[in-house]
């Protein structure tokens, strides 16, 4: 599955901005330091989002590097599998063509040709193999996140601190939804007869916030972020656009309801 799928220019990134269960909206735009729960995290280095399918041979090695990758608490580590090698005879129960777009997505914001599984994304620009450890980390290593961000956790809600920046004034910021493990028993295709486990499997992406350079607090509600597909966690990723493509990473967090 290495190669390089043909590039369809007709793909957009179309990520579904839908608000069922965000009904809300949001919560509300506060100011920081209105609500103040405990906010226990590392620091975030890096954000590696993993391009897989249940269809994909080539994939379980880096399904089960992702999952020791995850342990690092000073990284957002995200799973999204995709929609393409379902044709193989087996369809991805977790894939989202959402997660083909945003894939082709980077390689149109690249200019490459690159989409292929396993693929890492790393903070939002440069792409590895998803199971070379080696070229992962150096990507983490050649990279940084310049803008802080964390999230706070009370009974009812989460908030979200995202710092302030005199070098870049336009992100947005996202929330990633994720199941934190998923076992799945493979009955067909190349992966026939095996048992995979997925960590941090995104189930739903939507966009809460522009950014413009200023410090801002955003609280959302937790029952209503964790109310389908047994998810279980959350990424708030805030990120750069080049046009309608998503690019440079400029922080992140994640929260795991444990």
């Amino acid at each position: 599955m290495f190669s390089s799928l043909t590039y369809d220019r007709d793909l957009l990134w179309s990520v579904a901005r839908k608000t069922s269960g965000f009904g809300f909206a949001l919560a509300g735009l506060i100011l920081a330091g209105f609500w103040s729960p405990q906010i226990a995290h590392a620091e975030t280095r890096g954000v590696i989002e993993l391009y897989t399918s249940q269809g994909c041979s080539s994939c379980p090695p880096a399904d089960k590097l992702i999952g020791k990758l995850a342990e690092d608490p000073s990284l957002v580590v995200l799973t999204l599998p995709v929609t393409y090698w379902d044709y193989l005879g087996w369809k991805d129960i977790y894939a989202k063509k959402a997660f083909t777009n945003r894939q082709y997505a980077y390689s149109r914001n690249r200019g490459d040709r690159s989409v292929y599984t396993p693929q890492v994304v790393v903070n939002g620009l440069d792409h590895a193999i998803g199971s070379n450890r080696r070229s992962v980390e150096r990507l983490l290593n050649e990279g940084s996140l310049p803008v802080k961000v964390s999230i706070g956790s009370s009974d009812t809600e989460l908030l979200v601190d995202v710092g302030a920046s005199n070098s870049y004034r336009d992100a947005v910021v996202w929330v990633m939804l994720f199941r934190h493990k998923g076992s799945v028993a493979i009955g067909r295709g190349e992966n026939r007869n095996r048992t995979i486990t997925y960590t941090n499997i995104v189930r739903d992406m939507r966009p809460i916030g522009t950014w413009k350079g200023k410090a801002m607090t955003i609280t959302l509600p937790k029952a209503e972020l964790m109310s389908e597909d047994e998810m279980n966690g959350a990424a708030i990723v805030l990120q750069t656009k080049e046009g309608e493509f998503p690019s440079r990473i400029l922080g992140a967090a994640s929260w795991l309801d444990k």
